[in-house]
């Protein structure tokens, strides 16, 4: 099997590893015995496969190098945004003394240079740490490059611009497997498309968060964008495309449940916060149930942590001025007792429907 990507790599040593804990386990239980040829056949194989993963690809062997991976990744995203908030502000600082000439000139330059410097470590450097570093500064150059093109030759302000850094953030997300850029990429489309519909809807663009309904047929778009296209080549973004999703759908909801005047619907207040209470608890269920369906755990999870928020919510509108503190707080805790014996059933379900699979 061809590996391109250093996700590929990565699932592969997993695996790898995976199957030497559980060949180990097999052998010491008696259930299966190897020869030597054998043994020496399949240990061969595996550590120059690895050795050759490592090597293109940088891959962790071992768990004190997915540790230490870590740290880069850490090390590496915290450089990344320094550097990026350190090119803001050069900016802002030399700005005013520089002619139009000159302006136009770092403008233009200053995201191509981040760019060919971001593919050019892409190339050379496979662990990926330095291409995501130079890939937030070219993103944030390139958002400065629109921003003060803007303001130099007085462009009246447009949401068009958050397209376009939604383009480059999620060009580079893609070319460089960054999840990084990807959110922020998504966090630009959230953007975008929420002032279009807030635009259609007869305001004005920069003014579409008054209204968080602008938001739900957003929420839907990135739910679905993974299913309608494939993610190959990169590892977690279908996930963080939900995640997104599930967030800017559930939020909304959430403060039109208790704040219902800032709706487009003309209803009763009352029927209008009622309604959507009961839609964060009719959707979060459904898509627990999915998630299970799926196997998706990053589904179950957020949904179930909004069902929870929601679920707060009304016992707190409900009794906390009703009840004594500890009544109110020993409500809490039955129906968290409640919730494992609901996922503690759910999960015995799923392990008995794996066992009939694997029959």
């Amino acid at each position: 099997m061809a590996i391109n990507s250093k996700t590929e790599a990565q699932k592969r040593a997993d695996r790898i590893n995976a199957f030497r804990e559980e060949l180990s386990a097999l052998q010491q239980e008696g259930i299966l015995k190897l020869d030597d040829n054998q043994q020496s056949a399949i240990t061969n194989y595996h550590q120059q496969l690895l050795s050759g993963l490592s090597t293109q690809f940088d891959v962790d062997q071992d768990v004190r190098s997915r540790q230490l991976s870590l740290g880069m990744r850490i090390a590496s995203f915290l450089g990344a945004v320094a550097l990026a908030i350190s090119v803001f502000f050069l900016f802002y600082q030399f700005w005013g003394k520089l002619t139009t000439v000159a302006q136009l000139t770092v403008l233009i330059s200053a995201p191509i240079l981040a760019l060919l410097a971001t593919f050019y470590v892409r190339d050379r450097e496979k662990t990926g740490y330095f291409a995501k570093l130079f890939g937030l500064v070219s993103f944030t150059c390139f958002v400065l490059n629109i921003a003060m093109l803007g303001q130099i030759f007085n462009i009246t302000p447009s949401d068009k611009a958050l397209i376009l850094w939604a383009a480059f953030a999620l060009l580079l997300a893609y070319s460089l497997d960054i999840r990084l850029l990807l959110a922020t990429g998504i966090l630009c489309l959230i953007a975008y498309l929420s002032a279009r519909v807030g635009s259609w809807q007869g305001g004005y663009w920069i003014y579409f968060g008054y209204r968080p309904e602008n938001f739900l047929p957003v929420a839907v778009i990135l739910f679905f964008i993974p299913q309608w296209f494939a993610h190959r080549g990169v590892w977690g973004f279908d996930a963080i495309y939900r995640v997104f999703a599930m967030i800017t759908l559930f939020i909304p909801i959430l403060i039109l449940s208790n704040w219902g005047e800032i709706s487009y619907l003309n209803w009763d207040l009352d029927i209008i916060e009622g309604s959507y209470q009961v839609a964060g608890f009719v959707l979060s269920a459904l898509l627990i149930w999915y998630g299970v369906h799926k196997h998706w755990e990053h589904v179950v999870n957020t949904a179930n942590t909004f069902f929870v928020i929601f679920l707060y919510t009304k016992f707190f509108d409900w009794w906390w001025n009703y009840l004594p503190k500890y009544l109110f707080f020993f409500i809490i805790a039955l129906t968290a007792i409640l919730f494992l014996f609901i996922f503690k059933r759910l999960r015995a379900h799923e392990y008995a429907l794996f066992g009939r699979k694997a029959a």
